[in-house]
């Protein structure tokens, strides 16, 4: 615990001069009096000012999480801070969402009267963003929807250096997937968990198979082979957990981020939550869901944003505006594989049942 070392003034602690004072319209540099200073600048500076400032917020409690995560082993309690960190990265990007709608009181024309202003400065250009977007686990190449070089030659020298040094590094998705990959629930010498969840599978995907051909009179001949078609399509989804070949495919394909063993794992999470050692975990998984989803959702709102004050204008950075905005939001989840795995749940009245002494080491027996 820090003690006071002094008086603080609080205009001198928040550093209100400098803070208060970095707001510098462009309009009002160049204004005269047939053109004068386009009053909603204000706006577009202190929004983005804004963004920025909560940038890097996110990015401080992101770094501290990846830190953790790079620990040798995670001891059960960290992850009480790790979901309040995440979930208050959450709680921020509910916030900054909600900045869109002020920026909307600004028309279309009241943005015109500055906009020229700001070529060729662009987003592309927010280098905490970009650092937040490689840490969750989105670098460049993984980017589908823009060129790297385009993408890297909006920015500075210094800037562009600084991003490609941090793609070096592991990021969260990469530390989190090495600590799923050491889960040692699944597969132990007394219990292989995933025999007894694929016979369950088998069992539930023979059911549906039955269901099918029972009802051969309701169906046209057409409809039912649908139908078994669909069927051989999820049969081929499930054996793509166990199929390394199948899931090699799917990651060179760019459809699978995570390892094998980390999908597997995290599969088994998500489908015992219930248990207590596995609560924490799951909320964790969760949040990071959350966190990707809100981004997406960001992403989105900021291409309806741009549609909505510049129609089919390209953008000020040099990119096509909304439709490489729509993209970026259709395409650039770092976490998509957490999303994947409702594919594989399944009921909890059919889930392998769990040995005693697995059950133990899930429960906080010194409690009983």
């Amino acid at each position: 615990m820090h003690q006071n070392q002094g008086p603080v003034y609080y205009g001198d602690y928040l550093k209100l001069d400098q803070l208060l004072n970095s707001q510098e319209p462009l309009s009002r540099k160049f204004s005269s009096s047939e053109n004068p200073e386009a009053h909603d600048e204000m706006l577009f500076i202190i929004v983005h000012q804004s963004y920025e400032l909560w940038f890097k917020q996110i990015l401080h409690d992101l770094r501290s999480v990846a830190e953790t995560f790079s620990l040798p082993s995670l001891p059960e309690q960290v992850f009480g801070q790790i979901n309040v960190r995440l979930n208050r990265i959450t709680k921020i990007q509910n916030m900054i969402l909600g900045y869109l709608e002020i920026l909307e009181t600004m028309t279309p024309m009241d943005f015109l009267e500055f906009r020229n202003l700001l070529i060729p400065a662009s987003g592309f250009q927010s280098t905490q963003f970009r650092e937040i977007e490689i840490l969750m686990g989105l670098k460049t190449h993984d980017r589908q929807s823009i060129d790297k070089e385009f993408f890297l030659g909006r920015l500075s020298a210094a800037d562009k250096e600084k991003l490609i040094s941090l793609e070096k590094t592991p990021s969260l998705l990469d530390q989190v997937q090495k600590w799923l990959e050491r889960t040692p629930f699944t597969n132990q010498s007394t219990f292989n968990f995933w025999k007894e969840y694929q016979k369950t599978i088998h069992h539930m995907l023979e059911q549906d198979k039955e269901t099918i051909m029972s009802n051969v009179a309701k169906l046209t001949p057409e409809h039912q082979q649908l139908q078994l078609d669909n069927l051989k399509m999820t049969e081929t989804t499930f054996d793509s957990l166990f199929n390394e070949n199948l899931h090699m495919n799917l990651v060179h394909e760019g459809k699978r981020k995570l390892s094998q063993k980390a999908i597997l794992n995290a599969l088994f999470i998500l489908l015992y939550r219930d248990e207590p050692m596995l609560s924490q975990p799951h909320r964790m998984l969760s949040l990071l869901m959350d966190i990707d989803e809100n981004f997406t959702t960001w992403r989105y709102r900021h291409a309806l944003l741009a549609k909505r004050m510049l129609g089919t204008k390209i953008g000020t950075g040099g990119s096509s505006g909304h439709q490489y905005l729509k993209k970026a939001a259709d395409n650039n989840q770092a976490f998509m594989d957490l999303f994947n795995l409702s594919t594989y749940l399944i009921p909890r009245s059919i889930l392998p049942k769990l040995p005693e002494d697995i059950k133990k080491q899930l429960n906080f027996n010194q409690l009983n």
